[in-house]
């Protein structure tokens, strides 16, 4: 990126859109400390753009800003999590029953691949695209049911919850993925409710992998403090 041209406002969205996406899919762990002066230099742009993008993803809960030296990717207290999740419940359910009631057969097509790219990347155990596949296919199900404005509101939830669905994602194993496979089939068929109580299952017992992890917030630091100890 180049930014000495550009309009400022644009390249802080892009800069945005390129943290965002690494958030969501997993790329920036939990625990992850950020430098803005280290960003700009990986991303190829000056401080300022890179600057109001992190500032954008403090206030949309993606990132914890103790300091300017001190930005991190923050681990989730067990009740946000379970909030957050209750949430995705009801919003990802809504949007599987819009998908079923509007999908083309193209859209099909495209959920098909995504399945098929994420069993190839679970193959090769490629974490990373694995994890990016899963979002990819949660965050289809809004743009299939012609709800923009609902995909904005799960992009800001998955902000949050990328780190974290990461941490757990392997232990997972087929958890992960299979219950997408009755979520594609339901709106093959059209099949609205059902599509809607596949995508919840599918969250629901992914969280419960997540939820033996250990890796919310007071967790996660008591475990690093008994590692310490030992």
């Amino acid at each position: 990126m180049n930014d000495t041209t550009g309009d400022k406002s644009s390249l802080a969205a892009e800069v945005y859109d390129r943290l965002a996406y690494d958030l969501m899919s997993g790329a920036l762990p939990a625990g992850t400390r950020l430098k803005i002066r280290d960003l700009a230099d990986k991303i190829g742009v000056s401080v300022t753009p890179v600057r109001d993008a992190v500032l954008r993803l403090v206030n949309n809960g993606g990132l914890l800003f103790q300091s300017p030296r001190d930005i991190r990717v923050p681990f989730l207290e067990r009740s946000r999590y379970l909030e957050i999740r209750m949430i995705r419940v009801e919003l990802e359910g809504l949007a599987a029953e819009r998908a079923a009631q509007f999908a083309k057969s193209s859209d099909i097509a495209y959920l098909e691949d995504i399945l098929a790219e994420n069993e190839e990347a679970m193959a090769m155990d490629d974490h990373l695209r694995s994890l990016r596949m899963n979002q990819k296919f949660h965050l289809a199900l809004p743009e299939i049911g012609e709800m923009p404005t609902l995909r904005g509101v799960l992009e800001n939830l998955w902000l949050q919850m990328g780190p974290l669905i990461a941490s757990g994602y392997d232990a997972g194993g087929r958890v992960m993925i299979d219950h997408h496979y009755s979520v594609l089939e339901s709106i093959r068929l059209a099949d609205g409710p059902a599509a809607r109580k596949a995508i919840q299952d599918d969250i629901l017992s992914g969280g419960e992998v997540l939820l033996l992890r250990g890796a919310l917030a007071g967790e996660r630091e008591r475990e690093l403090s008994a590692a310490r100890s030992a």
